[in-house]
């Protein structure tokens, strides 16, 4: 794709930082400050990637693989060491009126609206700093209101709101100004599971009514199903795979799990495959995509099954696979 046609362009990022280290001991730290010793930390190392307009694209990895600081660079609040990267084809370390416009950084585990006042107030508040015209934020106000179920919760000093709530409000005070790029760390982290749909059918919907491109991290991998067919998956700094979610599953899940329920629960199942997990009188195999064919075959004919299904692998355990490896297949 040509890169004035994408939304977000990285070619070979890099950013590394400089640490000091010393041993333990009183020697050692008099022996620092005269020659202090250091050593390089490489967050990110040479990561390549573009995404279109209006794509959902997950942006996986561990904690520590390089997403968060990837996405502020991306948002211009970290300078990268080495490589460029363009966003709506401004540069985002200079940080541009005309670049945050246009652009939303939602942390999960960080609060951006004022804390001892409602979060109408702080709405207020954006609409000045981002010089959003009266009707066009009314209009977008109330529609975000609607849309996360927020009219009893604005009114509410932000203190006094749960965690979930204050994401909600959160979220809705990032967006206000109606940004064509959002970079979500963790928006879901720490909130229940109600709250967590909550959230992803409003990003869902933001990303419909308004086309914006959004890259996503999250270890909710019902988050990645829900919102993203596309996944870039970061390891150690490195990228270790970048396409659909569907080809992720393909390429690293070589197993596939049979549920079987027996009339006969007591039956020994270890001969069909591996056995996983029972859950209410469900056996949980797990077998070789190859094999699933063949096994099921035999399971049906060999003993009384009331229940069979055959799934595919939870997408945890498909990334707990990719991190495993030290380089993709």
């Amino acid at each position: 794709m040509p890169e004035s046609a994408c939304a977000i362009h990285v070619a070979n990022l890099s950013k590394s930082y400089v640490v000091p280290e010393r041993e333990a001991g009183l020697r050692a730290s008099l022996r620092s400050l005269v020659q202090r010793k250091t050593r390089q930390v490489k967050a990110v190392e040479a990561i390549s990637f573009a995404i279109e307009p209006g794509e959902v694209v997950g942006f996986l990895g561990p904690n520590g693989a390089g997403k968060t600081t990837t996405l502020k660079m991306l948002s211009g609040l970290l300078h990268p060491t080495a490589g460029d990267l363009q966003v709506l084809g401004y540069m985002p370390r200079r940080r541009e009126r005309a670049f945050l416009r246009q652009i939303a950084l939602v942390m999960g585990n960080r609060n951006q609206l004022q804390w001892d006042i409602p979060a109408l107030d702080s709405f207020e508040l954006n609409r000045a700093i981002y010089r959003i015209p009266e009707p066009e934020f009314v209009k977008t106000r109330d529609e975000f209101i609607e849309l996360l179920d927020l009219a009893d919760l604005v009114k509410k000093p932000v203190r006094n709101l749960s965690l979930g709530e204050r994401m909600k409000v959160e979220i809705a005070g990032a967006l206000l100004h109606r940004p064509r790029v959002l970079f979500l760390d963790e928006p879901t982290i720490g909130l229940d599971v109600t709250m967590q749909r909550r959230i992803r059918a409003f990003i869902g919907e933001y990303n419909r009514l308004h086309g914006a491109t959004v890259l996503l991290t999250s270890h909710y991998m019902q988050d990645v199903e829900a919102l993203c067919k596309r996944v870039i998956v970061i390891h150690h700094g490195k990228i270790m795979f970048d396409g659909p979610l569907s080809s992720l599953l393909g390429q690293f899940a070589a197993y596939k799990t049979i549920g079987v329920t027996l009339d006969d629960p007591t039956r020994d199942l270890a001969l069909y495959g591996e056995v996983i997990g029972r859950v209410d009188g469900k056996v949980m195999l797990r077998v070789p995509k190859a094999d699933t064919s063949a096994i099921t075959a035999r399971l049906l004919a060999d003993l009384a099954v009331s229940d069979l299904t055959v799934e595919e692998p939870q997408i945890e355990d498909v990334i707990a696979r990719v991190f495993a490896q030290e380089h993709p297949s």
